[in-house]
């Protein structure tokens, strides 16, 4: 465990972050990756009961459920944390980043893959839902509430209910949330033209 990255982590991801002493008691999405990290070590040598327990007990403390038997990676950062649920057979990589009420969730109940693979320097914006043992493509960024249930590639944004891709890639920019397009209302906005230009048909014919 290298506290020292994982505090460094904090600072470079929440401008929010104002000390040490700050960081160490008060982020408990910090805290449910601290204690994630022995249950997955147990889980690992086959101490499966401890290993859930232990990870219950982060739940209780934290409001953050993750598998012991996920796999992740280093610099891993959940802001706020309240609601988050990482599954079984989820593999996150290295940076990323979740927010608040995300859930990689499974799609199948057999003993299988079953959860979401989410790349290097991913960003999962709060409330977002990530189904299936798909892959979230490295430096992706889903936005908030959306819902993902097919594979994004890499340097991509995605967003809304099913996601659907923005336009441009996502790069190493963080998630701008209140910018992303809105595809309901866009669509919208076609019907509308459209009836404004037969209407102006119909009208002319008279």
């Amino acid at each position: 465990m290298n506290i020292a990255e994982d505090i460094r982590t904090v600072f470079e991801k929440d401008p929010a972050a104002r000390s040490v002493p700050e960081v160490l008691l008060c982020y408990p999405g910090l805290h449910a990756v601290w204690l994630y990290r022995p249950a997955h070590w147990l889980w690992t040598r086959g101490f499966l009961f401890p290993a859930r327990l232990l990870s219950h007990f982060a739940r209780l403390l934290t409001g953050v459920e993750i598998h012991p038997g996920a796999a992740i990676g280093r610099r891993f950062f959940i802001d706020h944390g309240m609601g988050v649920v990482i599954g079984e057979t989820a593999e996150i990589g290295d940076d990323v980043l979740l927010y608040q009420g995300v859930v990689l969730g499974g799609t199948s109940l057999e003993h299988k893959k079953r959860h979401p693979t989410i790349g290097d320097g991913a960003v999962i914006g709060a409330g977002a839902i990530v189904l299936g043992a798909i892959k979230i493509g490295d430096r992706s960024r889903i936005g908030a509430g959306s819902v993902v249930i097919q594979e994004v590639p890499p340097d991509t944004t995605v967003f809304g209910v099913p996601a659907h891709s923005s336009h441009g890639g996502a790069g190493r920019e963080q998630l701008a949330h209140n910018r992303l397009p809105d595809h309901c209302a866009e669509e919208m906005q076609r019907v509308q033209a459209e009836i404004d230009r037969l209407r102006s048909e119909v009208e002319a014919k008279k």
